[in-house]
């Protein structure tokens, strides 16, 4: 008896000491185990998922045909040479009567869109919407009346770390193709590539021509939109990033009501990210939560409550570790409710339901400015509450600010670049569109321009 009982324990000592990978090692036990595969997911979700190609016309002049001498000895034309850019993308079909959605990147400056289905067949399309802040465009092909075969949006803050998903695109333009991996982060919200930092990272192989392609989950649905890879090489590094789907919704959301700009609720107040030293004299354990540095009168924030100095820690019960989390959070809420928020005021939880409202947008007045001025060819207008919202600037600020230096002029020559204000020219205070235009029209041999850039004045002067 004692015996078998040493046996026993020996056993199961044994087996204890085995590594469970092993236990669970086996070869396949049957043909049916041989054939698994995604095949069936893909092939529901392929015909969804096009390619995109846009082209533009650019002029490439050359210097040395400024020169007569130079022109007449080699018998050259001296106007600008035109050549055809082209660029080449993916996209998803997200609603069947034909409208796909991209990034930004894949059609910015296009003269011309098409649109490749997954059974060859090619439309022109029109670009019904780009939201910049977001790198997400969508498409509506032309000349067409059927039922085109979609891909349901996915809720994405279902996605947990691990989740197998489907990268389908035409990287490279080989052709489509499909690759798989796993989520392997999400809500990375350093990445720098838009405006709402909060990704979804993948190492299922992304490679350029797979912009705007499908991120897939084992449902069948869109998780998200790939856009961007963190490579030394220009090639998949395992480090993919997709924008997630509940963001895609909002987005698709505006172009289906026909507007020409994406509708966001507006908090009114600027936040800044917990740092180390702020969370010690907060007192906290972690520098998490988005902090209060300013609220705007008269805002959604200021009408609930919030205040300047009040930690942000969630909304609608989702953790807040920073201010890109909030922003992201927040942006993907429906218009028309509240969102219950909660702060640490004096150490203490505090809940407030703010409103989800758009920023006013009264007084805007945007332009393009024509006279012969260092401004010339700029889009610029005045700086209302929505303006300041989706150009990140202090609602106090004054001036007026530049929309889009635009491709070519005279004032990206110059350097202006989007989100400058300019608040005075040649000592003249400038307070609304109006003013800049009035003052560009009047001859100058010289332009003295005090410019605000990234929170700092700068002083410049340019020749007339």
């Amino acid at each position: 008896m004692t015996l078998i009982r040493s046996t026993v324990v020996l056993l199961l000592s044994l087996l204890a000491a085995t590594p469970l990978a092993a236990q669970d090692r086996r070869v396949p036990q049957s043909a049916a185990e041989l054939r698994l595969s995604y095949a069936p997911i893909v092939q529901r979700v392929q015909p969804a998922v096009v390619n995109v190609y846009a082209a533009k016309v650019v002029q490439n002049r050359n210097p040395f045909l400024d020169d007569p001498i130079f022109r007449r000895f080699f018998g050259l034309q001296g106007g600008p040479q035109e050549q055809m850019q082209r660029s080449l993308g993916s996209g998803v079909m997200i609603d069947s009567s034909g409208l796909v959605v991209t990034n930004v990147h894949v059609i910015e400056g296009a003269d011309e869109v098409k649109v490749s289905l997954s059974d060859k067949r090619e439309f022109e399309a029109e670009i019904v919407l780009k939201d910049s802040r977001t790198d997400l465009a969508v498409l509506k092909l032309k000349g067409t009346k059927e039922q085109f075969p979609t891909l349901e949006l996915a809720n994405s803050d279902d996605l947990l770390v691990g989740d197998v998903v489907l990268a389908i695109g035409n990287p490279f333009g080989v052709g489509q193709t499909v690759t798989h991996g796993i989520v392997s982060a999400l809500a990375r919200t350093q990445v720098g590539i838009t405006d709402y930092q909060f990704f979804i990272q993948t190492d299922a192989a992304i490679n350029p021509g797979n912009s705007g392609g499908a991120l897939v989950d084992m449902t069948g649905r869109l998780a998200g939109i790939n856009t961007a890879i963190y490579s030394k090489s220009g090639g998949s590094q395992g480090i993919g990033f997709a924008i997630p789907a509940n963001m895609v919704r909002v987005v698709v959301a505006s172009a289906k009501s026909g507007g020409k700009a994406v509708k966001r609720p507006w908090l009114g107040a600027r936040l800044q990210a917990v740092t180390p030293e702020i969370a010690e004299s907060l007192g906290l354990r972690s520098p998490t939560g988005a902090l209060v540095a300013s609220v705007v009168a008269n805002s959604p924030a200021a009408k609930a409550g919030i205040k300047s100095s009040d930690l942000i820690v969630s909304i609608d019960g989702q953790t807040v570790d920073d201010p890109n989390a909030f922003d992201y959070r927040f942006a993907t809420r429906p218009l028309g409710g509240t969102a219950q928020i909660e702060v640490q005021r004096g150490g203490k939880p505090v809940k407030v339901a703010v409103a989800l409202e758009t920023a006013p947008d009264t007084g805007r007045n945007e332009m393009v400015i024509n006279g012969r001025s260092p401004f010339q060819g700029a889009k610029v207008a005045n700086i209302s509450p929505a303006v300041a919202d989706e150009l990140h600037l202090d609602a106090d600020t004054e001036g007026v600010v530049i929309l889009e230096p635009g491709d070519g002029t005279t004032a990206a020559n110059v350097g202006f670049q989007k989100g400058d204000v300019i608040m005075a020219v040649n000592n003249q205070k400038i307070a609304k569109t109006t003013d800049l235009d009035k003052a560009s029209r009047e001859q100058a041999r010289l332009w003295r321009i005090t410019v605000l850039r990234g929170g700092q004045q700068i002083n410049v002067t340019l020749g007339g």
